[in-house]
């Protein structure tokens, strides 16, 4: 992975982090915090894109889409965890 993907990689996580934040939990969790829930859902939504063989999207949107869907249900099951 060159220096560029792994920029591009931190970026898509950090916004896909924050949208995530913004739809559960109504607010972001600062810079590192948004790239760790979004590089984390990123990784949590490709397996699960890939488990149930859904396609989203071209590159970039198909990435960020896939890192959205995987660090909101991430975040969705940690707040289950939380509540217990």
């Amino acid at each position: 992975m060159s220096a560029e993907q792994l920029l591009i990689f931190l970026l898509i996580g950090a916004v896909a982090g924050w949208l995530a934040g913004l739809l559960i939990r109504g607010g972001g969790f600062g810079l590192i915090g948004n790239m760790i829930v979004g590089v984390l859902g990123a990784l949590f939504g490709g397996w699960l894109f890939g488990v149930l063989n859904i396609s989203v999207g071209n590159e970039w949107v198909g990435s960020l889409v896939t890192a959205i869907v995987g660090a909101v249900v991430l975040l969705f099951l940690i707040g289950l965890i939380r509540r217990r």
